[in-house]
């Protein structure tokens, strides 16, 4: 996939493809990957037929029931990748308040991914629970957030990192009038 592609009707025809060929690969049905995804037959087929653009509560089960990588839904096979902030695609969340633009793609066989997330002013957001034994690392690049783990909350300052199992509950809160970007690293165990 052309990280520079601006084209969403591009990004979601490529997840659609990306999706069905590891589905094959596995030798998997769309009922087979229905049940260990969680996500409705009906809704996956759309989604390999490039007819609908997933959420990424949809793309975390999807991930998560595969035992992949999120960003793997989304490979090329480069072995060079370039991303330029804000010249990639993005992924919004449910209520757009959350929005992640991978920074590198990866293949099926990564144990990692990066990304850029954006939460919008006086707003939070709580992804799905990561893949188990999933570590997070998180860097504050502008603005000041509460990231909260496990019922601990954490407020984090411009440049301040964190590291926690991703696998739990966890969410992040902007109090703030300002858009707040991060960085995100996830680590996967297998």
């Amino acid at each position: 996939m052309n990280m520079e592609s601006d084209d969403p009707k591009h990004v979601v025809l490529q997840v659609g493809a990306v999706l069905k060929r590891l589905r094959k690969e596995r030798q998997l049905s769309l009922e087979d990957l229905s049940e260990l995804t969680s996500v409705s037959k009906l809704t996956l087929g759309n989604i390999e037929r490039g007819e609908t653009n997933p959420t990424i509560g949809m793309m975390w089960k999807i991930s998560k029931g595969l035992s992949l990588p999120l960003m793997a839904l989304f490979s090329s096979e480069s072995n060079v990748n370039l991303s330029r902030s804000g010249k990639g695609f993005r992924i919004a969340g449910d209520q757009k308040t959350w929005m992640i633009e991978p920074i590198f793609q990866n293949s099926s066989n990564e144990i990692y991914e990066m990304c850029r997330a954006y939460l919008q002013p006086c707003s939070s957001y709580q992804p799905e629970k990561h893949h188990q034994n999933t570590t997070e690392i998180v860097t504050v690049m502008t603005g000041t957030i509460t990231i909260n783990v496990n019922d601990e909350s954490y407020i984090l300052h411009q440049y301040d990192s964190i590291s926690f199992r991703a696998d739990g509950l966890h969410s992040y809160t902007n109090h703030s009038d300002d858009i707040v970007v991060l960085h995100i690293f996830l680590k996967y165990r297998t």
